[in-house]
């Protein structure tokens, strides 16, 4: 994957921020492929709360969504995961070299 601008970033790092999506999130990267009824059951959601959810992990460019019919199924993008996750390193890395100001 190319270097993830700040803006990319910034809206996975928004989409993550929300405790059930970030949940929803970890249950379809544990699968090739994640029906979203399957989601259905095991979120105590409305089928419009988790719509929402998934539009915003979409947008963020964690999931990939596509169309059966009437039904829908979610795909977990792990190099764009792993991305972040890249950036939260150099994040750390960057971190490690800022000398403390003393008060």
């Amino acid at each position: 994957m190319a270097e993830m601008t700040e803006r990319e970033f910034r809206a996975i790092s928004k989409a993550i921020g929300e405790p059930r999506r970030f949940q929803i999130l970890r249950h379809i990267a544990r699968t090739d492929c994640m029906a979203c009824s399957d989601l259905r059951t095991q979120f105590p959601i409305s089928a419009a709360t988790l719509s929402h959810h998934l539009k915003e992990l979409e947008s963020a460019g964690l999931i990939d969504t596509e169309r059966r019919g009437k039904f829908m199924d979610a795909k977990f993008r792990k190099q764009v995961w792993q991305g972040y996750l890249a950036e939260l390193r150099l994040l750390l890395t960057e971190c490690e070299f800022v000398t403390p100001v003393a008060s």
